[in-house]
């Protein structure tokens, strides 16, 4: 871990990285050592509380939303780093006082937001001769101040206050049993394995029993739904995955839901869905809703096609099949493009050893957004695995990051960007890390990667780069991630798209035996195999996206969430449903993004619309792309998301690049390549 509040003379971040709760500087940590180091953060945020409601009249930007962000910083830094050890430290009594002590930062959140003389002081502020960052970020807090609930009468502010700390502790929980709730699969003949990678099989041998035991965490779990011809592994592996934190979390979801209906209620509106967009770019559920119905009406006839395509393959190698089962469907996609689109996925994965992804992905970060990492030597962090680095903008030290790309015991085993300390000028250095399970190299093993691992990687290195870059602002509360949370998305999607250029891809990823380049023929095969079943994708995501809306509008006392996921995924999905599917228990995001899942959606049609301003002969070096830093990444959470849209697109969104990415798969080879050749492709 790091100490984000060491900080200089000058009141920027010293460079040290010894934590404050943990001065032997060792990267250890135990709970005693994090308490206090909590205890001193919600200490600080007091004083400044205290400082703000001391101060003279009139009210300014100076005596009262500074202290209103310095207290916002110290419960920032002491929520995000404590959650980070909640999600990845190794030793259960550390994850344990973790929890515990998150409960504590979110009682002091919640007992801020309903603290109406703080609200009222806020109030005061003139805020007609601030600029408008101060303005936008003075108008939001109090907007969110409104939703909570500070207007209301003693009692029922109390009420509220009991109802979040509930919903704290039943969303850690929740996390928490998906974490630590992995199963394992045994594999008693090797026979099942057939059609997994050579270094999966090397890196999995029979114990002394004689059987292959497997986890369901990604490294494992993604390959034997993509590879393995034993649909009965496949089905096992889906059951043990779908299954990881049932049945603890079916109740644990009913309770949150319970608890979420009520402060609704209370807070004047008919169901969470609509307290959740009131202060989003989407502004309401009924027009998330219609956002929705738009998407399922314009997907559903390129996804029956899609099925009907898929369906017709499968039968020509097992004509015994009717249908495609839950388990099956990333085995068929798979098989159906080695024969449709002559591109074998396991053809790529020899390009994609963890190490060459690493740093193809932070030299394309640097290149792109004309920034510097280097690498921090022996940092104190909290595991020998994690690395450290320093984001250099010319002469300027700008930020730092740490990379947790490997699964461990008792680690998150999802992946996830972590914002930590929230940057402001002149002041702090903003820091995040990479929280992800990936394959790694070591012991022989070149820790292959499939190519949607990459995609992955960059996606959340976008989530990364908007934190840091974003993280110069004058406020706290504007600073990095803070957008409404259905624009969080966007940057990150953006990036996703540029690990499809030839081009790109050869400057990394090189064969880990060979250290030949990607031909630039097999990415173009790729691509074009990629695209297929992106109607599919949006079908599942809006299966997601409304289950996520569903739970939230529904009166969770004769809410079914078993019938209601299965119904759903029949209207979306036609793939065969498979009974013990019980996905919802691991469903982080419905604790995080609650009925906002949609945000996925929403973002991915700005994201390509962003991405087509970029030239294709010139992704990394085009103009385009400092001024997609400037205008997007910069400007972090100091103004509203549309306002965001427009100054870097000069209009307002458009959905003809989203409608253009779903269709391509059915273009003609000549219309998806855009016109440029082979060759071309490959030159770097």
């Amino acid at each position: 871990m790091v100490s984000p509040l060491s900080e200089n003379e000058s009141g920027q971040a010293s460079a040290p990285l010894t934590p404050s709760w943990n001065p032997a500087g060792t990267g250890s940590v135990d709970p005693e050592n994090l308490a206090a180091w909590v205890e001193e953060r919600l200490a600080k945020h007091r004083q400044a509380l205290d400082r703000l409601l001391a101060a003279a009249a009139p009210r300014t930007l100076h005596n009262t939303l500074r202290a209103y962000d310095d207290a916002i910083a110290e419960l920032a830094v002491a929520g995000a780093e404590t959650g980070l050890l909640h999600s990845v430290c190794e030793e259960k009594p550390v994850r344990n006082a973790a929890q515990e002590l998150l409960q504590k930062i979110a009682q002091a959140g919640v007992e801020l937001s309903l603290n109406r003389d703080v609200y009222q002081a806020l109030a005061r502020i003139d805020a007609s001769e601030t600029d408008a960052a101060a303005r936008h970020y003075l108008d939001r807090t109090l907007l969110q101040y409104r939703l909570a609930g500070v207007d209301k009468d003693d009692a029922t502010r109390a009420r509220i206050k009991e109802l979040q700390d509930q919903a704290t502790l039943l969303s850690l929980t929740f996390a928490r049993n998906v974490q630590e709730g992995g199963h394992r699969v045994e594999v008693k003949d090797r026979a099942e394995l057939e059609g997994l990678p050579p270094d999966f099989l090397a890196a999995h041998p029979p114990n002394e029993d004689g059987r292959i035991v497997l986890t369901t965490d990604f490294p494992d779990y993604m390959p034997v739904m993509t590879f393995a011809r034993s649909a009965d592994l496949r089905r096992r592996m889906f059951l043990a995955y779908q299954t990881r934190a049932y049945p603890a979390n079916r109740q644990v979801l009913l309770d949150l839901l319970k608890v979420r209906q009520e402060m609704a209620t209370i807070l004047g509106f008919a169901h969470w869905a609509d307290l959740a967009t009131a202060d989003q770019m989407m502004e309401s559920a009924a027009n998330m809703q219609a956002f929705l119905d738009d998407l399922d009406e314009a997907s559903r006839a390129g996804a029956e096609k899609e099925y009907a395509m898929l369906l017709s393959f499968a039968q020509t190698i097992e004509p015994q099949l009717r249908q495609i089962d839950a388990a099956s469907r990333g085995y068929w996609l798979e098989q159906y493009r080695r024969s449709a689109f002559e591109f074998d996925s396991q053809s790529v994965r020899p390009y994609f050893p963890y190490a060459r992804v690493e740093a193809g992905v932070l030299a394309t970060a640097e290149r792109l957004f004309q920034v510097n990492f280097r690498r921090i030597e022996n940092p104190d962090v909290w595991s020998a695995s994690v690395s450290a680095w320093e984001v250099w903008d010319g002469t300027e030290l700008t930020g730092r990051f740490y990379l947790d790309m490997h699964p461990r015991e008792g680690k998150d085993k999802w992946f996830s960007a972590h914002p930590l300390v929230p940057g402001m000028r002149g002041r702090r250095l903003p820091e995040a890390a990479l929280i992800c399970n990936f394959p790694e190299s070591k012991d022989g093993s070149p820790g292959l990667m499939q190519y949607s691992d990459v995609v992955t990687f960059f996606h959340e290195f976008g989530h990364l780069m908007h934190a840091l870059l974003g993280g110069r602002q004058e406020w706290a509360g504007v600073s990095g991630i803070s957008t409404e949370g259905d624009f969080v998305e966007v940057p990150s999607q953006m990036l996703e798209e540029f690990f499809r250029d030839p081009r790109l891809l050869a400057g990394f990823a090189h064969h880990y035996e060979m250290n030949e380049p990607i031909p630039a023929e097999l990415v173009l095969r790729m691509n074009r195999a990629g695209a297929f079943g992106r109607a599919d994708w949006v079908r599942t995501q809006l299966f997601y996206t409304t289950f996520s809306l569903k739970t939230h509008a529904v009166d969770p006392s004769v809410l079914d969430p078993d019938e209601l996921m299965r119904s759903l995924y029949a209207r979306f999905l036609p793939y065969a449903w498979i009974d013990g599917n019980r996905m919802y228990a691991s469903f982080t995001h419905l604790t995080g993004y609650s009925s906002n899942y949609y945000t996925y959606l929403f973002d991915k049609v700005i994201a390509l619309d962003f991405f087509s301003q970029f030239p294709r002969e010139a992704l990394l070096d085009s103009p385009v792309a400092m001024r997609y830093r400037r205008a997007v990444l910069e400007p972090g959470g100091s103004m509203p998301g549309q306002e965001i849209v427009r100054a870097f697109l000069g209009r307002g969104q458009s959905s003809d690049a989203f409608t253009a990415w779903v269709g391509e798969e059915f273009q003609p080879m000549s219309a998806a390549c855009a016109g440029r050749s082979v060759q071309d492709a490959g030159k770097i």
